[in-house]
């Protein structure tokens, strides 16, 4: 919430969505989200793929969404017991598919332009240090989406 607080000022306006811990977004929440929207942030535990449900996703178009920001895949003791315990129900192929490469393809697939995801588990501390660098080039600067990723990698 800091973070986007510091940069309020440029485009948050337009911005909708669901901040904090107090509920967890439904399914319908999710799509509706997805598709109104020309950017999509998840910032949040575990894997992304774990809070959507898969078979809505790939039914999907979402041309309209021109990026999507992941940062995820933190993990605490509670959301390592709260994926485990949804896991049991999944294939190991529906597993497989919420990794982030595969993610990011079937993101693609239903109609984003492009999308930046983490590729392993991180921290809290590292994925905030990662929306305060992405939120300045994008926002502050100006930058295009390629060139905010170059920015990441160094």
């Amino acid at each position: 919430q800091e973070i986007l607080k510091k940069h309020c000022d440029l485009f948050t306006l337009q911005w909708e969505g669901v901040i904090g811990n107090m509920c967890a977004p439904s399914q319908a929440e999710w799509e509706q989200l997805l598709t109104n929207c020309s950017a999509f942030l998840f910032y949040g535990m575990e894997r992304f793929m774990s809070h959507v449900l898969l078979n809505r996703l790939v039914a999907m178009n979402i041309p309209k969404c021109r990026l999507v920001i992941l940062l995820d895949l933190v993990r605490t003791q509670q959301s390592y017991q709260r994926i485990t315990n949804s896991d049991i129900h999944k294939s190991c192929l529906h597993i497989a598919l919420e990794r982030p490469a595969e993610t990011a393809m079937l993101l693609s697939l239903a109609g984003v332009g492009s999308v930046v995801a983490t590729q392993w588990y991180t921290s809290w501390e590292e994925n905030a240090e990662k929306l305060e660098t992405l939120l300045q080039n994008l926002l502050t600067f100006g930058k295009t989406t390629g060139q905010t990723v170059h920015v990441l990698q160094k």
